[in-house]
């Protein structure tokens, strides 16, 4: 039997929140971390690309979801640090998190398909109408 590995969180609270909002805003990227990747970070698989290595081997993964949404708030990663000798996995943050955060803690509206921050809304906008301008 293969050597399984233990999630902690660096802060569970902030981390859970990010969760639920991915959930809520991002199905598709939800499913893909909870019914893949997880697992098979479990099993040992250390997904993504090594990014630093000051408190352990951290990595990130790149979760699969729209293309505008990419363009307009970046990438959504999973970011985690291996410590092998325990065999734990410590579970740090999901980016992009200021979009994330703030929507945990309120609606977001969403404009031709893309989350809009509130703090933001012109400038996620500009980007949006422009990237669609570009791709006509």
């Amino acid at each position: 039997m293969a050597d399984k590995y233990i999630f902690t969180y660096e802060n569970e609270n902030e981390f859970k929140k990010l969760e639920s909002a991915l959930k809520k805003y991002n199905m598709l990227a939800y499913k893909k971390l909870y019914f893949e990747y997880y697992p098979a970070l479990k099993q040992g698989d250390l997904l993504g690309n090594k990014v630093k290595t000051e408190n352990g081997e951290e990595y990130e993964v790149t979760l699969p979801t729209d293309a505008l949404f990419t363009k307009v708030h970046g990438e959504v990663k999973l970011h985690y640090i291996v410590d092998d000798t325990n065999k734990v996995i410590v579970i740090r943050t999901l980016s992009p998190e200021a979009i994330l955060a703030e929507g945990h803690q309120s609606e977001l509206e969403t404009y031709k398909g893309v989350m809009v921050s509130r703090e933001h809304a012109d400038k996620d906008m500009f980007k949006i109408n422009l990237l669609n301008m570009i791709n006509k």
